[in-house]
């Protein structure tokens, strides 16, 4: 087996390497002055069963491109099997039609892997299910209740403990957080009534003396966790905390996290965290180097990586 890293999240790479007590495959991976991508690998990998460990964020383009070179590299190499380790996996939210005449930018994204030479995909928590389905390869999606369900309780027990979707297409992954934990489940329907007019925020359940816990996969601008927060102690919460798997924190979502109703806000290092996050106090990152690492080994050792969530 071998491990090979771009330069999206280099931190995470050498976390998950560690975690699987080997080193890292040598390679340069740079730019030319006219910022086109180059790749070489320094090791012999004819016949190995490479990993590339790239999470496709921001720069989504440039990352995702590292990434599409790097697979090319390994194939003209005799790599036998490339794994595409993609922690964040980028245009995940572009996953159906929004409008007339608007991309699926998922299943380009997926086609682009396949193509390049790709023999299978790790990922974790992808924005919709269904986007495994735009793969002609096998993909593995890994979810984030094995890291934040011990979190959640060591850090706040479930004693008057609800958990919350903060829009109705986050309920199946809230769902699945509510019945880990053995506690209630409760749901934000956000509308907008006319444009130019802000969402009004409805509360589906009793949270009326209740610590609620919102559970969400990315976290952007920050502006839906946010109101969601400020709904909940409207309709009578005692508090409020957010676990996110990615957080991307695009634009001043930081400034406003930390400025929000919101105690507290979990989220891994699928994405590389940004200075501005690790000095926030209201942020917490954990890591996910040990059940990526697991599921490298369980896939390399062909044993079975949905027991992971048994």
């Amino acid at each position: 087996m071998k491990l090979l890293a771009g330069n999206s999240n280099r931190p995470l790479a050498e976390a998950i390497a560690a975690s699987l007590r080997c080193e890292l495959t040598k390679a340069t991976v740079h730019r030319f002055a006219d910022m086109e991508v180059f790749v070489e690998i320094h090791e012999n990998v004819r016949g190995e069963d490479v990993f590339i460990i790239q999470s496709t964020s921001y720069p989504a383009n440039d990352n995702l491109m590292e990434l599409l070179v790097m697979i090319d590299a390994l194939k003209r190499a005799s790599a036998r099997r490339i794994t595409a380790v993609m922690p964040y996996f980028g245009y995940a939210r572009q996953d159906r039609k929004s409008a007339a005449r608007t991309p699926i930018s998922a299943k380009l994204v997926a086609n682009l892997l396949t193509e390049a030479g790709a023999h299978r995909v790790l990922t974790m928590e992808l924005h919709a299910g269904q986007i495994q389905g735009f793969f002609d390869i096998p993909l593995d999606n890994l979810f984030s209740t094995p890291l934040m369900v011990p979190d959640i309780l060591e850090k706040t027990g479930t004693e008057n403990l609800t958990v919350v979707s903060p829009d109705v297409g986050g309920v199946t992954r809230a769902r699945g957080f509510a019945k880990k934990l053995d506690v209630g489940l409760a749901i934000i329907d956000k509308r907008r009534e006319r444009a130019g007019v802000s969402e009004v925020m409805h509360v589906i359940g009793d949270v009326k003396g209740q610590r609620c816990v919102l559970i969400d996969d990315i976290i952007d601008s920050g502006g839906t966790l946010c109101n969601a927060a400020r709904a909940l102690l409207d309709n009578g919460a005692i508090s409020v905390e957010a676990y996110v798997t990615h957080g991307v924190l695009s634009g001043g979502a930081v400034a406003k996290v930390a400025s929000s109703a919101l105690d507290r806000l979990v989220i891994t290092d699928s994405i590389r965290p940004t200075e501005a996050v690790r000095v926030t106090e209201k942020i917490r990152v954990l890591s996910m180097a040990r059940l990526m690492g697991e599921a490298i080994s369980r896939i390399s050792s062909e044993s079975s990586v949905s027991s992971l969530f048994d």
